[in-house]
């Protein structure tokens, strides 16, 4: 299944969108573009000496998309969100507004189809789909750094794409998760080879409808893949269950051959795994939690490392860890406690040592930006989170206090 010489020129793609949406290509930062506007809000200074701004305060349907990976430009100086405005013409209503932490000061990026199939990169290029024409999407890149969007590549049957995107560390592939049935029985891993102009599904299955797909951050050769046994969706698509009994686990697939390799993670090798993990920097570990049950309950400890052929490792303890990020260089990770106030926690990787930054406040209900998908900025000095303790959902920061990430080092706690 796969499709070449899907490259365009850029003269030929706006002639394929003819009257219909344009791609922009302006500058987001540039001087054609309106006055950044600041409308952030100081709330308090928290007792761990965190201080925490309230960025957005509209009531858009917002996030700060997911912690897994640092949503950020390579030097720190921005990080990027999205917001549905229902307000937009056209197919593309999901606005990827771009922050410039410090001064709250906000531009709008661009608009995109929607949150699917975006990613980001160690350097901070992030990828997104728009959409060019019915049942067709061109993936965008633009570098945080000088917000300028530019097409890469044109891809078929938007309504068939499930996942968030991830783009391999040279660049040459594009992942994206695909329902490859109109019964919604089975699911697919479509990868892109951006240099060839093809298109490949390189794995499938009936319980792979939330894969998470995430290429390893140093060779960028293996992909992470979670597969949600026993999830099952009726065939217009209703889904009843998001996993059995069996609960979820992880497995590796090797690129572009898609050869899999399983992972010692859920059950029967621990319980099962929540749908929260990402790569840990180059270390070819991947951090996630698992229910926290058994012997996995907080004392002690459901955040996990593991590698392929090696059991999994108990990385700290002493929270109910569920969403997570690590950090771009590798070495510290961020959590939220899924309990109480929602602390957000930050932690070594090499010592388990851990630390409260806050109290999200988040209520951790329903809708997923009620969830804090906390994460740290690549500078290690700001947490990027969600939280509706507003009573709407809204994104906001949270200072790490000095110090903290120098003394997660100097004690092992597990």
């Amino acid at each position: 299944m796969s499709s070449r010489n899907k490259r365009i020129s850029r003269r030929d793609f706006l002639k394929i969108v003819g009257a219909g949406t344009l791609i922009s290509t302006e500058c987001a930062f540039g001087r054609n573009t309106p006055s950044p506007a600041t409308a952030a809000v100081y709330l308090e200074r928290q007792p761990t000496g965190s201080e925490i701004w309230q960025v957005t305060t509209e009531q858009f349907r917002q996030s700060n998309i997911y912690c897994e990976l640092p949503y950020c430009s390579g030097d720190s100086r921005y990080f990027i969100y999205e917001r549905y405005n229902p307000k937009l013409s056209g197919g593309n209503k999901t606005e990827l507004m771009v922050v410039e932490i410090g001064t709250w000061k906000q531009h709008r990026l661009d608009t995109a189809w929607r949150l699917t199939g975006s990613a980001i990169t160690n350097d901070g290029t992030f990828y997104y789909l728009k959409r060019t024409g019915e049942e067709t999407l061109s993936l965008m890149r633009a570098d945080l750094s000088n917000g300028t969007p530019e097409e890469v590549y044109q891809i078929a049957g938007e309504s068939s794409f499930r996942s968030l995107g991830t783009i391999s560390t040279d660049g040459r592939y594009y992942v994206c998760g695909k329902r490859l049935s109109d019964d919604y029985q089975m699911f697919g891993i479509m990868l892109v080879d951006l240099q060839e102009g093809a298109e490949t599904i390189i794995d499938r299955g009936p319980f792979i409808f939330n894969p998470h797909p995430q290429f390893e951050r140093g060779t960028g050769s293996d992909l992470m893949i979670q597969h949600n046994r026993g999830g099952k969706y009726t065939p217009e698509g209703k889904r009843i269950r998001l996993v059995g009994p069996e609960g979820a686990t992880l497995y590796l697939l090797s690129t572009p051959d898609g050869g899999r390799t399983e992972l010692r993670v859920g059950t029967p090798h621990t319980t099962a795994v929540t749908g929260h993990e990402t790569w840990i920097g180059e270390t070819k570990e991947i951090l996630l939690t698992v229910m926290a049950e058994g012997d996995y309950v907080p004392d002690k400890g459901n955040l996990l490392a593991v590698g392929a052929g090696s059991p999994a490792r108990i990385v700290a303890k002493g929270y109910k860890f569920n969403h997570l990020g690590v950090s771009r260089c590798g070495r510290f990770f961020c959590c939220d406690d899924w309990q109480g106030a929602a602390k957000i926690i930050v932690g070594s990787i090499r010592t388990g040592k851990t630390a409260v930054v806050c109290e999200s406040k988040a209520s951790r209900g329903s809708p997923q930006n009620t969830h804090p998908h906390a994460y740290l900025t690549p500078d290690l000095k700001w947490i990027i989170f969600n939280s509706d303790r507003s009573g709407f959902p809204h994104i906001h920061a949270a200072s790490v206090p000095e110090g903290m990430i120098e003394g997660l080092l100097e004690v092992r706690q597990v």
